[in-house]
């Protein structure tokens, strides 16, 4: 068995259907994506519509965050009933997580169509958007389940 850098390397080395690989609409020099420039390329239209899917994501989400709010709704967490104490750490959890979500989908949302309409920039800028855009939103650690 190889090591995952000789697997790379052999990946690497030479281009489809040769053993190789290749970024889809990338040219393989045989004109792969018609355009016989040899690099990727990207268009105003697919930046927008993983846009406008993101922030259809964004709305999911805030129907899911609807539904867990309606169902927490009437439930007692005071008497020293630890399942409902329990459910109401487990219920918080997901709230903040879902909030959150939401807010990285319009954030992310609006990086993606500003990248469509800003095609002009330059890679650099536009993959700073993303850099960014990581920045503020991390993954939040695990919560619950440990001892309870």
């Amino acid at each position: 068995m190889s090591s995952f850098a000789q697997e790379w390397a052999q990946l690497k080395s030479g281009p489809a259907g040769r053993g190789g690989m290749r970024l889809a609409g990338a040219d393989d020099g045989n004109g792969g994506n018609g355009s016989g420039k040899g690099d990727v390329q990207s268009s105003k239209a697919a930046w927008t519509a993983a846009g406008s899917a993101v922030g259809e994501l964004s709305g999911d989400v805030k129907k899911a965050l609807t539904a867990l709010e309606t169902g927490q709704q009437g439930l007692a967490t005071g008497g020293g009933v630890e399942s409902a104490a329990a459910q109401s750490e487990v219920y918080e959890s997901w709230k903040t997580y879902l909030d959150k979500l939401s807010g990285r989908c319009t954030a992310l949302q609006g990086s993606l169509q500003r990248a469509g309409n800003d095609l002009l920039l330059t890679d650099d800028n536009i993959k700073g958007l993303f850099v960014e855009l990581g920045k503020q939103y991390q993954d939040t650690p695990a919560v619950g389940g440990e001892g309870k």
